[in-house]
């Protein structure tokens, strides 16, 4: 049982892509340290390898959906059943071509005009009312 009343994500995806990523960025502040640009070139790539790890995890049902989960869903063990067809709100799985959900995209709102539109001799001629009268 949880200590916490609250979902924090902790899923295999995240522990392990942020587990890659501190090895990345430790070999990145090992290469700013050093001046190397090997060990800056090895802790970029170790970093775009977490990333794509993570992703590949969380597209295998390892990541979780944005979003609160049913408690009985909250431990890190525990596969996500709908991440085959993908999630609703989720970029990566977008990416992957799984459009997944039931959400729609709302159409555009419709352009409103608040101002009447006049012809360019009207408005020259409000402009000298204006000042004739003022």
């Amino acid at each position: 049982m949880s200590a916490h009343p609250y979902d924090h994500g902790h899923t295999v995806a995240g522990w392990t892509g942020c587990g890659i990523a501190v090895a990345g960025t430790a070999l990145l502040g090992a290469g700013v340290c050093t001046v190397s640009g090997p060990l800056l070139a090895a802790g970029g790539a170790v970093d775009v390898l977490a990333l794509l790890v993570t992703w590949a995890l969380h597209l295998a049902g390892w990541g979780k959906p944005s979003g609160p989960r049913p408690r009985e869903e909250w431990s890190w063990r525990v596969r996500d059943s709908g991440a085959r067809a993908g999630h609703a709100e989720c970029l990566g799985c977008r990416w992957a071509g799984r459009r997944g959900g039931t959400a729609e995209v709302p159409a555009p709102a419709p352009v409103t005009v608040t101002a009447p539109v006049t012809a360019p001799g009207e408005r020259a001629a409000e402009a000298d009312a204006v000042g004739a009268g003022g």
